[in-house]
This record gives C-alpha cells, sequence and structure tokens, in this order.
C-alpha cells in the first residue's frame, strides 16, 4: 500500500516536471542494470563452476589428456557448455524485456537480447526509450562474459595441448 501510493506521487511528480521523469527513468534503467549485472556474473560463474565439475575439468586431469579424439571430444563439450551458458544470459535479459513490457513477443526479445549481448548493435525494432541503456549496457556485459569465456576455454586447450607437447 506505502509502495503504491509513494509510487503514485512520483508519477504525480514526474507528470509536472518532465526532468523528473528522465531522472526516474535513468535510475530505474540503472538500477535494473546493476542488479542484472549481478545476476548475469552469478549465473555465468556458477555455470563455469558447474561445467567445471560435469566435465572434471582439474588441472591434473586436463593435463592427463593425450592430444587425440577425446581430447577434442573434451573441448567440444567445453565449448558447448559456454554456448548454453551464454544462451541462458540472453534469455534472461530477453524475459526481462518481456516482464516489463519493453517488447511483446518471445522472438523479438531474444533477438534483441542475442543482438545486444553479442555487440553486434540493436536490430530495428520499436524498443522503448525508457530501457535503452539498459540495452546498451547488456552489450557490455555481453563483450565481458564473452571474454571470460574465451579465457576459461583458452586455459583449458592450453593445459590439454602442453601436456602432450603440442602448444
Amino acid at each position: 500500500m506505502l509502495l503504491a501510493a509513494q509510487t503514485a506521487a512520483e508519477s504525480a511528480s514526474a507528470a509536472a516536471d518532465p526532468g523528473v521523469a528522465a531522472t526516474i527513468s535513468l535510475g530505474t534503467q540503472l538500477g535494473a542494470a546493476a542488479l542484472l549485472i549481478v545476476v548475469m556474473v552469478l549465473v555465468h560463474a556458477s555455470g563455469i563452476l558447474a561445467a567445471t565439475k560435469l566435465l572434471r575439468l582439474e588441472d591434473r586431469t586436463l593435463r592427463a589428456h593425450q592430444v587425440d579424439v577425446r581430447a577434442f571430444g573434451l573441448l567440444i563439450s567445453i565449448a558447448l557448455c559456454l554456448f548454453l551458458l551464454h544462451l541462458t544470459e540472453i534469455a534472461l535479459f530477453a524475459l526481462f524485456y518481456l516482464a516489463v513490457g519493453a517488447l511483446e513477443t518471445v522472438e523479438s526479445a531474444l533477438y534483441f537480447s542475442a543482438s545486444a549481448y553479442t555487440t553486434l548493435g540493436h536490430p530495428d525494432l520499436d524498443f522503448p526509450d525508457d530501457w535503452r541503456l539498459l540495452g546498451a549496457l547488456e552489450g557490455l556485459v555481453g563483450f565481458l562474459l564473452i571474454g571470460w569465456s574465451a579465457a576459461v576455454f583458452i586455459a583449458d586447450m592450453n593445459k590439454v595441448l602442453r601436456a602432450e607437447g603440442v602448444g
């Protein structure tokens, strides 16, 4: 009840002063971005830890592999786990866009999110100005998390290849 009254008061204040509306919108976007960034980092860290446990990617296990079909199968498995992790993160952003009404269909939300996350750029969708800063910040999040995944993949690949003396 108190939250509804506070929201109504903010809406009335925003209607009276466009500057207040812009400040509320910016604050909302930054708050949502901060929350989503924390969630994505937790999801990514959890996903990498889960893949490490699932695929037994400890240093000594990786170094024990010979460079053969099994080693390549392991590297493919790591890449697929990381790919699924990124798809999950894209889907979480898309669900947010659907929940706040920024986009209306699952397909458009996934398309927008994938385009932003991969830093491809924003597709020509009718995306509301109230959430455009979050869309841009999703690009930064995606860039950093893709880099994190690349570092993990390269480190694991180097352990396998160096054990055999290939690298």
